[in-house]
């Protein structure tokens, strides 16, 4: 089915600004998870994940300690996410989501990178639908056994693809976690290469030319904000 998903390895950003915002990134996120659903990984799956993901795009130990030292106090900043959709450059689809302490400064803040690109933000849900949000589960493994065992589990998938010996799982994303503890049980030396949950377009518009220019400007513009975790598009480049 090839569904275009982008696999994310910010950590390898050239620059030290680039590499201090994705920290800066992991540990409000860490925070954040830690202090809503509790500090203990092994009971609160989706920091423990959260962790995984980090220290496989190279975040240091100290990021993800002072986070999670952070959210033990008790005090300090009170984060709440926030969606913003709207319309990028040539018309593509824009999903952005933030985490933030402040709405109407990270809403003036999101509007701007679309007013400066000549582009416009949109209402909620004015662009979602055009996009499956899904838990990606990216392993080696057999594809007949992998899907058994989520099948006895009953883990709703809605598809599974096979390259070579790399197995990529697709679930709703309310099952990402059980997906991922049912094969973590069913398969010990299992080693997730990606485990996320995304927004996936159901298509995509190419982007070239002038076009493909402001595009890129504008992700740029959004990335640069501290408020900002994630960006979706379904933007062909």
């Amino acid at each position: 089915m090839g569904r275009a998903y982008q696999n994310r390895k910010e950590s390898m950003a050239k620059t030290s600004d680039a590499k201090a915002r994705v920290y800066s990134r992991y540990g409000r996120e860490i925070y954040v998870c830690a202090k809503a659903h509790g500090l203990d990984p092994a009971g609160n799956l989706a920091l423990r994940s959260l962790i995984e993901r980090a220290k496989k795009d190279q975040v240091p130990t100290h990021v993800i300690d002072k986070a999670m030292n952070k959210a033990k106090g008790g005090g300090g900043e009170d984060f709440s996410p926030a969606r913003y959709e709207g319309f990028g450059p040539g018309g593509c689809l824009v999903i952005v989501d933030c985490l933030t302490d402040n709405p109407n400064r990270t809403f003036g803040d999101v509007r701007q990178c679309f007013t400066k690109s000549k582009c416009k933000i949109g209402t909620q849900g004015s662009v979602s639908h055009m996009f499956d949000h899904v838990g990606i589960l990216l392993f080696k493994g057999d594809e007949e056994a992998v899907l058994e065992a989520l099948m006895m589990a009953d883990v709703d998938v809605t598809d599974i693809e096979n390259d070579g010996d790399k197995i990529t799982v697709f679930t709703v994303h309310t099952d990402q976690f059980k997906a991922k503890q049912t094969l973590t049980e069913c398969f010990s030396e299992i080693d997730f290469d990606v485990d996320e949950i995304q927004f996936i377009p159901r298509n995509t518009i190419p982007i070239s030319g002038d076009e493909r220019e402001m595009f890129d400007k504008f992700i740029e513009m959004l990335e640069d904000l501290d408020d900002v975790q994630n960006i979706y598009h379904d933007a062909e480049v």
